[in-house]
């Protein structure tokens, strides 16, 4: 059997680019910081040694600009990889995203397509605070036109990457930037994955847990805690936010009977009341427990530790409320204690190197 591959999610994104750019001349990668030495979080790396800086094009602070630039050589026939380093920064082009990339398709009748990949880096880390470490995801998803994507694991990173520069139409991609260094199997060769549906990833009887980005590191990292209370699960990777294709969850319900979605966003008007609203027009009947979705609270995120210790999600909320769902809260402080207690509020885990 051969030797497993294993590099990281920047890595797998790195790879993906690159193979894409080798196949095909017509895509180029354009973005603030897409030439600077910290390469993107190392997603960028060596991409101006190898292809030169006409198709690795370092941009001026213009969001606005270089988004309306991307929307145009894409509806004449190039393929770009726009970087944004934050979301935020997102937000300055968003007239174009939405009024321009999103409905070209639509208001030409199908007579222009815009091919264009936007990558935008998600989520918290040291210093970050209300301007740099938004999720936003439910707000790409409420545009026709769009496709969101939030890939999870490095195998996804790079297959969903070269999926999404091959589609016709725009495709959001959020990374989360503590996902950037995680490692895992990630095969060398070209390979498409899906970017359509979510992934179920493990299968169970007690209940069903849909999660993404970071959420879905923390589930894996407790099913050996409730493995041993004898408590199984599906699990469901929602990597793909829009096209919100429910059908597996909602089947999964009805066996289940339990529902828990742990939202990377916000809890108020996230992909979670989504979800939870289908589940109650699809199989309200099938239903055990009231659904629980968890979220970020409805506010900006604090710059201090101290008030983010309590804003965000972590194994203990989502231990705890799958103790509840089942009725087996009586085991919480025995089984709070197998966690790890001892990691910084504003680093995933001990091993991690940044960059934040």
């Amino acid at each position: 059997m051969p030797k497993k591959r294993i590099i990281t999610s920047s890595e797998a994104i790195n790879e993906a680019t690159i193979i894409a750019m080798k196949k095909d001349k017509n895509v180029y990668v354009i973005g603030e910081g897409v030439n600077d030495p910290k390469e993107i979080f190392g997603t960028t790396k060596n991409l101006k040694k190898i292809f030169g800086k006409k198709r690795v094009i370092e941009t001026p602070i213009s969001e606005n600009g270089m988004t309306g630039l991307c929307i145009g050589s894409a509806m004449m026939g190039l393929k770009p990889i726009q970087v944004h380093q934050r979301v935020d920064f997102a937000l300055l082009a968003l007239e174009q995203i939405i009024n321009n990339c999103a409905k070209a398709f639509f208001v030409s009748n199908s007579k222009h397509t815009v091919p264009i990949v936007i990558r935008l880096i998600i989520g918290r880390g040291w210093g970050q605070g209300p301007m740099h470490s938004q999720i936003l995801d439910s707000l790409f998803a409420q545009i026709p036109g769009l496709k969101v994507i939030m890939p999870s694991m490095p195998r996804d990173f790079k297959g969903m990457m070269l999926s999404a520069i091959k589609d016709p139409n725009p495709v959001i991609v959020l990374e989360h930037r503590w996902l950037h260094n995680i490692k895992g199997s990630v095969p060398k060769k070209f390979y498409s994955q899906n970017i359509n549906k979510p992934n179920k990833i493990k299968n169970g009887k007690d209940l069903t847990i849909v999660a993404n980005g970071y959420n879905l590191l923390e589930v894996l990292e407790i099913q050996k805690i409730l493995n041993s209370e004898g408590i199984s699960f599906d699990l469901f990777d929602l990597n793909v936010i829009q096209p919100l294709n429910t059908d597996s969850i909602i089947s999964s319900v009805k066996k289940t009977g339990r529902i828990i979605v742990i939202d990377s966003g916000f809890k108020n008007l996230g992909i979670g009341s989504e979800i939870v609203t289908r589940i109650s027009e699809n199989c309200l009947e099938n239903l055990k427990s009231k659904p629980v979705r968890i979220g970020l609270p409805f506010m900006p995120t604090p710059s201090t530790r101290f008030l983010a210790n309590n804003y965000y999600p972590n194994k203990k909320t989502i231990l705890c409320a799958i103790l509840d769902i089942l009725k087996k809260g009586k085991n919480k402080i025995k089984l709070e204690k197998k966690l790890k207690n001892n990691i910084p509020i504003d680093v995933p885990d001990l091993s991690f190197k940044g960059p934040f």
